[in-house]
């Protein structure tokens, strides 16, 4: 089996990162770390004679049959700039604080893998949002999707801005706010979910869109169907405003027409046959629940 494996950093890893090289080494598995995150790992064992068998990645291709995320769900958005539209599997170790999609803990790395070896799993297939604007973003062409939203926000003021919202070419409200998300069924339980938006089941077919602190407080998150065409343009104060992919932020002048809409391939997470979207969502949210109890 051919895996990556990506993280941001190496704080509170070590024995979690030994557990699973470990493993991998014993499984004879064909192992690339991610270039970065390999130099740190570097920094605190010896990875170079240890294990020799371990190789680097800044790229991937469809030969990988899986990667694997260490962190939190920050991380594995992180991570599906590497996947794109590759097919490439995911599963997410959890050494952060949030786990809807990071659901593997540390104690049961081993396990976890054992049926992830065995094919014991199942695919959960998440839908992703894709961005276009005009004029053309540079910093918006190569990475023009996301996992689980894209935001609209006010910059450099403490002023409101508007956002005139046309679904389908048909115009639906200017929210007065200090901005708009428009999530995911995944980011559903993420920046959305704060701002007062529902939670959607990863499999819904659905987008939501979602006002920030709105000025009018009639207006409220939308459920629309996700073959729905999102535009949106911005007035303001400012004549920037931000936008935002996820984790990846750039800056667009208020005379850019965002378009947004499903993203023409998907994300596969792995999960176990042990795992589901309603028992993370009862320790997550109904519970209040976290890896620390």
């Amino acid at each position: 089996m051919k895996i990556a494996i990506y993280s941001q950093n190496y704080k509170n890893k070590e024995s979690t990162i030994r557990t699973l090289l470990n493993y991998l080494l014993h499984k004879e598995a064909h192992v690339f770390i991610e270039n970065q995150f390999y130099r740190l790992i570097d920094k605190h064992f010896d990875l170079k004679n240890k294990y020799k068998e371990f190789e680097t990645f800044q790229s991937l291709d469809n030969s990988f049959d899986l990667l694997i995320s260490m962190g939190g769900d920050g991380t594995i958005l992180r991570a599906i700039t590497y996947v794109s539209n590759l097919s490439i599997p995911i599963i997410g170790i959890n050494t952060g604080r949030l786990g809807f999609l990071a659901t593997i803990q540390t104690n049961q790395i081993e396990s976890a893998l054992d049926s992830i070896f065995e094919g014991d799993y199942k695919i959960s297939e998440r839908s992703l949002l894709s961005i276009e604007t005009n004029p053309e973003n540079k910093d918006l062409v190569q990475l023009n999707f996301a996992l689980n939203e894209i935001a609209v926000s006010r910059k450099n003021t403490t002023s409101m801005i508007t956002v005139n919202t046309h679904l389908n070419g048909e115009y639906l409200t200017s929210y007065w706010s200090d901005g708009l998300i428009v999530s995911s069924p995944t980011g559903s339980t993420g920046y959305s979910l704060s701002c007062g938006g529902p939670v959607i089941s990863p499999a819904a077919k659905s987008f939501v869109i979602t006002p920030i602190a709105p000025h009018n407080l009639s207006a409220r998150p939308l459920v629309i169907p996700d073959d729905t065409e999102i535009q949106l343009k911005v007035d303001g104060r400012e004549d920037f405003y931000l936008i935002s992919l996820d984790s990846r932020i750039a800056t667009l002048h208020n005379s850019t027409i965002v378009t947004i809409k499903k993203a023409a391939f998907k994300i596969k997470m792995i999960e176990l046959h042990s795992e589901s979207f309603i028992d993370t969502l009862r320790k997550k949210l109904l519970w209040g629940e976290d890896k620390r109890n």
